[in-house]
């Protein structure tokens, strides 16, 4: 990308792009006097700068990504089932959880080679862990796979206890919810609609507290609702 093209992703202005870009706070590379931006790297950065943005860089960063699988309301509910919801997870271990987040969300059918998923998954939480301190964790691969998924979708777990994931600070993991998209716009819209779903008032003390599978998606996607207004 160039720095119009960045600039218009990210719902910031020119300048201010640039001034990050020349920082080093924005991945990024000089080619013949003109900035250039990988979207791989680019999309990696922002993965990291979710854990920092407020409700209000969250939601501009959903506006700007464009993506043909969702409608623009409510898009989690859109990729997360009924079926793709469990409470409890079983698991205790971070391996185990990847595994049986993979399990629930080929339920839907729509995971081509689960084997390829899991393995991506796996990839991506060694570079980084996506577990956050409040408990929450995003696995998700490190790029999108439209060839091992037929549909993107999402999964969410909450394992009877936390367990080590990585998480900063060494603080314990309970909830996790597997992002699977076919592409980069579906992949960063649905982490930024997270990030604003994880900044409601009790939304995560009411998550915690559903005791059924169909009360956890039910409370998810009224919340997913809430945000649109």
């Amino acid at each position: 990308m160039n720095l119009d093209e960045l600039m218009t992703q990210l719902g910031r202005e020119r300048r201010v792009v640039e001034r990050m870009a020349s920082r080093g706070q924005i991945p990024g590379r000089r080619v013949a006097g003109e900035w250039r931006f990988n979207r791989m790297e680019i999309t990696q950065w922002l993965e990291t700068e979710i854990r920092d943005l407020d409700d209000q860089a969250l939601a501009r960063m959903e506006q700007t990504q464009q993506s043909t699988e969702l409608d623009p309301r409510s898009p989690i509910s859109q990729l997360i089932h009924p079926e793709t919801v469990q409470v409890p997870l079983d698991a205790g271990t971070k391996p185990s959880t990847l595994q049986s987040l993979v399990d629930v969300a080929g339920r839907t059918w729509q995971i081509l080679e689960p084997a390829a998923v899991l393995e991506a998954v796996r990839q991506r939480e060694a570079v980084m862990s996506t577990g956050f301190e409040n408990g929450v964790a995003i696995p998700h691969p490190r790029n999108p796979l439209p060839d091992a998924l037929s549909d993107s979708v999402v999964a969410f777990g909450r394992t009877s206890c936390g367990i080590p994931f990585g998480a900063p600070g060494r603080t314990l993991s309970d909830m996790f919810f597997l992002v699977l998209a076919r592409d980069s716009q579906t992949h960063l819209r649905v982490l930024a609609r997270i990030g604003r779903l994880m900044q409601l008032p009790e939304f995560l003390a009411n998550l915690r507290a559903a005791d059924t599978s169909i009360a956890a998606h039910t409370l998810i996607c009224e919340a997913d609702a809430v945000i649109d207004g």
